[in-house]
């Protein structure tokens, strides 16, 4: 049986989740695990991955959301999966886009992290002056 779904991708640093979001019962699973046993222990992770769906008023109990997402931390994951359920809904129903713009759920983060440069010990860090 072949569902439709709406497919969206999203990042944020080194993560990168591509998402599908369909009509369901509100499960959500993250690499084929169910999301609250993927990110354990972290209530406000799962919350701010159903954020898109309270800023445009919509049940997120009529949906369900899968996901494949790698690299990164799950912080990271979290911020890319919701950027891919809101930019999921952006394809399911154009007219929700000025919404979740205004709530600044469809922007990107390109914060990246700075490569370590030779002669140094990180990025920017470099060793302690000796005067003497």
């Amino acid at each position: 049986m072949a569902t439709t779904y709406h497919y969206a991708l999203g990042r944020r640093k080194s993560a990168t989740a591509r998402v599908r979001l369909m009509n369901g019962k509100g499960v959500i699973t993250v690499n084929d695990k169910p999301a609250d046993e993927y990110f354990a222990g972290s209530a406000s992770l799962l919350r701010s991955i159903s954020e898109p769906f309270v800023a445009v008023d919509q049940d997120p109990a009529k949906y369900d959301i899968s996901v494949r997402v790698t690299g990164g931390g799950h912080s990271g994951q979290v911020i890319a999966i919701r950027l891919g359920v809101a930019k999921a809904l952006v394809v399911m129903n154009e007219d929700l886009k000025s919404t979740l713009r205004r709530a600044e759920l469809l922007g990107r983060d390109a914060r990246e992290r700075e490569r370590k440069k030779f002669g140094l010990k990180g990025a920017r860090k470099q060793r302690q002056f000796t005067k003497r």
